[in-house]
């Protein structure tokens, strides 16, 4: 069987969410977890780490490749990344998804498009 190579992976960094939001890591990973979901995707495991004062880390693996978040609550930042593999799931509605909860007051996105002979940003 031959495998497609085809892949989204869409990077993500958003301002202006609140403190109390990007610093509390069990609703992030629910919220992950529920994102990944929502694109179809198949959760295979979580991996996180809360830091000290601030600010948290969670990955959450997929069989179709990844999402991931990075939380700076002191700068009101994160910064999200989902890639995915194959034509099945769409990354967009898990990083739509966590924007709709996250509440930014600014976004900057970029996607790229991998597997082919020509990578390919969409912006």
């Amino acid at each position: 069987m031959k495998y497609s190579t085809y892949g989204r992976h869409i990077a993500v960094d958003v301002w202006g969410t609140e403190f109390e939001i990007l610093n509390n890591i069990d609703f992030l990973r629910l919220i992950m977890v529920d994102a990944a979901k929502k694109s179809s995707a198949q959760v295979l495991s979580i991996s996180y780490k809360k830091f000290d004062p601030n600010g948290c880390t969670i990955l959450v693996l997929l069989s179709e490749s990844h999402l991931s978040i990075h939380t700076y609550p002191e700068q009101e930042f994160a910064a999200i990344d989902c890639y995915t593999c194959g034509e099945k799931v769409d990354p967009k509605i898990a990083i739509d998804y966590l924007i709709d909860i996250l509440k930014p007051d600014k976004i900057y996105s970029k996607t790229l498009i991998r597997g082919s002979n020509e990578i390919k940003m969409i912006d």
